[in-house]
């Protein structure tokens, strides 16, 4: 039982952050059809943000918070300039936007490579966050995993209300259903779209301030995130946050399992192959979306 609820944690606490990684992506790719591949470059600008930061203010706390809000702004901004810039134009063209935020993401990298350097960094983490908490029965947590849990449990609560609540949010699902409508309705749906962008790109921004609590930084530290994260995406469903959060915890769960009993590598094969077969079985993920078009 011990080792059951260790393993059930660890991917818990891996789905966090792939929750975290993906939430973003939930909005410019689920809601909007925009491919991003440059979204993992927001993650590391958010990581490169904390790493700053820490240079200029010494204490790890007050840098780690102040940290939160700096990247969301920093990689929202990137992500408004992006939108601006080359995806306006190419909404109704999804092959076309992979491939240009695909070179996007080369251009940010090899720019992160001229001002940090090729090698990966290391920033400090509070002292808070370093140690562990014991649990009955000899399960130790650890305390970065469960900030890194309670951050994207926040950023579900503060997507979830505000896409739910507040005027923008009702604007952002009316130009999702029907864009057309929404325009002719006297939505900007152009406004929307780039506050959108922002909203996402900034959520990336957090995820890597939070990846700064789990080791090294460096230019490509998006690469390896960003497949994962379109599959939590594409699993749960276009569009759909609540699949996105039920995917992203079920495949650190089976990650997590497929660890504990074989490797790391026969571990990805596993959910790789979960995947697959759940998308043969149910192509357009989770749970669909209900629209008003009628094409």
């Amino acid at each position: 039982m011990t080792v059951l609820i260790g393993q059930l944690f660890t991917g818990v606490s891996i789905g966090a952050v792939l929750l975290l990684i993906a939430l973003g992506l939930a909005l410019t790719f689920g809601q909007m059809g925009v491919i991003n591949m440059a979204h993992g470059e927001f993650i590391m600008a958010g990581a490169y943000t904390t790493f700053v930061l820490q240079q200029v203010i010494s204490a790890a706390g007050w840098s780690l918070l102040i940290a939160l809000p700096v990247a969301f702004v920093v990689a929202g901004a990137m992500g408004v300039l992006l939108e601006f810039l080359l995806i306006r134009r190419l909404y109704a063209r999804p092959l076309d936007t992979l491939l240009v935020t695909w070179g996007v993401s080369l251009i940010l990298q090899q720019l992160a490579r001229d001002i940090f350097g090729s090698p990966n960094v290391q920033t400090r983490a509070p002292e808070l966050l370093t140690g562990n908490i014991a649990l009955p029965g000899g399960i130790t947590v650890a305390n970065n995993r469960l900030f890194i849990l309670a951050l994207a449990g926040g950023a579900v609560v503060a997507l979830t209300v505000a896409l739910r609540i507040t005027p923008l949010g009702r604007r952002i699902r009316a130009v999702v259903q029907n864009r057309d409508l929404a325009a002719v309705s006297g939505i900007a749906t152009a406004r929307v779209d780039r506050m959108t962008f922002f909203i996402g790109s900034g959520l990336a921004g957090i995820a890597g301030v939070a990846l700064t609590l789990l080791g090294p930084i460096g230019p490509t530290m998006g690469t390896n995130l960003i497949i994962d994260a379109f599959l939590v995406v594409v699993v749960g469903g276009i569009g759909q946050l609540k699949g996105t959060v039920i995917v992203a915890f079920a495949l650190g769960v089976l990650q997590a399992t497929g660890e504990y009993l074989t490797t790391l590598s026969v571990a990805k094969v596993m959910v790789f192959v979960a995947i697959v077969a759940f998308l043969q079985w149910r192509p357009q993920g989770m749970f669909t979306l209900r629209t008003r078009s009628l094409a």
